[in-house]
């Protein structure tokens, strides 16, 4: 019998329940994780309440990130080890593939060892926002060294990690955020600039600060009324990245803004990045390089207690957080 978190019915995060369940040992290809942390992401707290991308079929598992110590092998896996530290790529499905839990199964393709130097807490909270970055600025927009990029929501773990990726590269990184609370912690983690959107013009601000060349690239999670300041500031021919869509308001279509300037709107899912082998390969050794010089680095809000999961969630819908929340198992 091993201990994991489970839901019998969407809500909030009360429904969470940690039940004793038998778990069955690692099929081919596939390994058994003494979980040591967990990374908490948003799409977890969607999945519980009903709202995410993927339905699940009750009572459902949950978590996309995890950290800890191979227990058990199975069949044909033969480039990891028990007794491996391990960190886990987000997969597909967390419903097939569920992460909280004290001893969990995972494809051995989506285990990465990790670099020892890294605590659980931190391992745990590596792939989610560095893969979700590194798609969307090195993949994707192609990041350069002359580039100005805006990253709004900058207080969030994938937030952090773009404004790490983007200083590693040489580009400007322009935080966004929702008051001033956050401005200066934002500005010692490496931001450039900070835009206040409580107090400042965006659009006003944004001018100012990247001049007539205006912003090559916008990574963004909320959609909503600021997509109009947004491409307002754009160069021409500059992409917008929306990877989420938190604004609970209509989301504009700038069409002057993307005509003239030629723009492109593009959505993005890290998928794009864990479902392609080639892909992520290059993910890993970019993530890993950055890791092991310190260009990257985790950045961790606050740690709970496994059996504090339901505290956790509450905090992670409450957008006080700076970086990631960590459960240790």
């Amino acid at each position: 019998m091993t201990c994991v978190v489970r839901f019998h019915q969407h809500g909030g995060p009360e429904v969470l329940r940690i039940e004793d369940i038998d778990l069955p040992p690692p099929g081919p290809g596939e390994v058994q994780i003494r979980v040591k942390a967990l990374g908490l992401n948003r799409a977890e707290a969607l999945l519980r309440a009903g709202s995410y991308i993927e339905t699940p079929t009750l009572p459902s598992g949950l978590g996309l990130e995890a950290a800890g110590v191979i227990e058990t092998i199975g069949e044909g896996v033969t480039e990891l080890a028990a007794g491996d530290a391990v960190s886990i790529i987000p997969p597909r499905s967390m419903v097939r593939w569920p992460a909280y839990g004290e001893l969990v199964t995972f494809p051995a393709g989506l285990v990465v060892k990790h670099p020892p130097s890294l605590d659980w807490q931190s391992a745990a909270a590596i792939w989610m926002p560095y893969l979700t970055a590194y798609g969307a600025l090195i993949e994707i927009a192609g990041l350069r060294a002359e580039d100005f990029i805006i990253i709004t929501a900058a207080s969030s773990s994938v937030g952090l990690a773009a404004i790490q990726i983007a200083n590693g590269i040489g580009a400007t990184a322009i935080a966004v955020t929702r008051t001033s609370a956050k401005k200066q912690a934002l500005l010692d983690a490496g931001a450039a600039e900070v835009v206040v959107l409580a107090e400042e013009d965006l659009a006003a601000r944004l001018k100012k600060i990247a001049g007539p060349q205006g912003v090559r690239v916008v990574f963004d999670p909320i959609g909503g009324p600021i997509f109009e300041p947004l491409t307002a500031a754009m160069s021409k021919g500059g992409i917008l990245i929306e990877y989420a869509g938190l604004s609970r308001e209509p989301t504009p279509f700038p069409l002057p803004a993307v005509l003239g300037k030629t723009l492109t709107l593009r959505g993005y899912l890290v998928h794009e990045i864990t479902g392609d082998h080639a892909k992520l390969e290059a993910a890993k050794t970019f993530v890993l390089e950055g890791l092991e010089t310190g260009t990257l680095k985790p950045i961790i809000d606050r740690t709970f207690a496994f059996d504090q999961i339901a505290e956790a969630h509450r905090y992670l819908e409450s957008n006080d957080q700076f970086g990631k929340i960590v459960v240790t198992v």
